[in-house]
């Protein structure tokens, strides 16, 4: 089912702090021509959307909506869950996952009742599972629905790189890819700074690399630690996406998309345009990284087995 070309409504399901963080960078980035702010808690997304409100005398003259009732996603282009358990300090995102997909067993059928062709960007972790439960719950076409992945892993590392070399992030070019957890893995063989290969560079170290892409998987934990939830880059990352499918630009991200040959949801780099991530690009990994990749598919595998006896 195609999407309608005339919307680029966006309804957010969870307006906590990622969810409203997302709502602000919309806004911001003129992305939306309206955003839905909708959570359980009626009051906490009202007021959410009357300060965003007040933004409206200096950004374009996006309409915003609040509330609790799931009617609300109609005529939404696409559809943001990050509504659920969050993590805590000490948690895994595997621990969530008993609480996430009891919450989607009700939130994903009754999306659908209201709305049965936008998009649906699953944000909830454990990403991965949750993608895929939603998914299966939604009974849509594997173009349209996805997740966040690991496009945020990936803009972390890239930072890095770029601090390391002095360069800026937007000029290095280096994926995450594989699982949005610990069996993440940096693809180093395709890694570049303005098309010279990063291996080329006259700083580069490999155990650096490697020290660079620990502080990569550790950062959701540090920032947790010190200031509680990771919130305002994840934002972005949604807006980022979001504008891909709205503005048709065939963006190319490690987002977290069904893979028939493993039947589970995985990270991989995918182009993404208003119909969704119909595309997936070739993996060229070599044969470390491909160790890696299927250790990422082991342990997605062995989740989502836990995951179908809450189903």
């Amino acid at each position: 089912m195609q999407l309608v070309k005339s919307s680029s409504k966006v309804a957010i399901i969870g307006a906590g702090a990622v969810g409203s963080s997302a709502a602000y960078a919309l806004m911001l980035n003129g992305v939306a021509s309206e955003i839905v702010l909708i959570d359980i808690h009626k009051e906490k997304a009202e007021g959410e959307a009357l300060d965003l409100a007040h933004c409206r005398q200096f950004t374009d003259a996006t309409i915003i909506n609040a509330g609790d009732d799931l009617s609300l996603v109609k005529g939404a282009a696409v559809i943001v869950l990050t509504a659920g358990a969050a993590q805590k300090t000490g948690q895994t995102r595997a621990d969530l996952l008993a609480t996430n997909v009891a919450l989607f067993k009700q939130l994903v059928p009754a999306i659908t009742k209201h709305n049965d062709h936008a998009i649906l960007l699953v944000v909830t972790n454990p990403l991965d599972i949750m993608t895929y439960v939603t998914l299966q719950l939604s009974g849509r076409d594997a173009c349209h629905v996805f997740g966040t992945g690991t496009v945020l892993d990936t803009a972390r590392l890239r930072f890095l790189v770029g601090e390391y070399f002095s360069v800026s992030p937007k000029d290095v070019m280096v994926n995450v890819m594989g699982e949005h957890g610990e069996e993440a893995f940096a693809c180093w063989s395709g890694a570049s700074i303005a098309g010279i290969p990063l291996r080329d560079m006259s700083a580069y170290n490999a155990s650096a690399m490697a020290d660079l892409f620990t502080k990569t998987k550790q950062a959701a934990e540090e920032i947790i630690r010190k200031k509680g939830a990771t919130y305002y880059a994840i934002g972005l990352v949604i807006t980022k996406i979001i504008r891909a499918i709205i503005h048709n630009q065939a963006r190319i991200f490690c987002v977290s998309t069904f893979v028939p040959e493993n039947n589970i949801c995985i990270s991989v780099p995918t182009i993404i345009r208003k119909n969704g991530v119909c595309q997936r690009l070739p993996m060229v990994l070599d044969s470390q990284e491909q160790l890696l990749f299927q250790h990422s598919t082991q342990k997605i595998a062995a989740e989502l087995s836990r995951a179908h006896t809450f189903l």
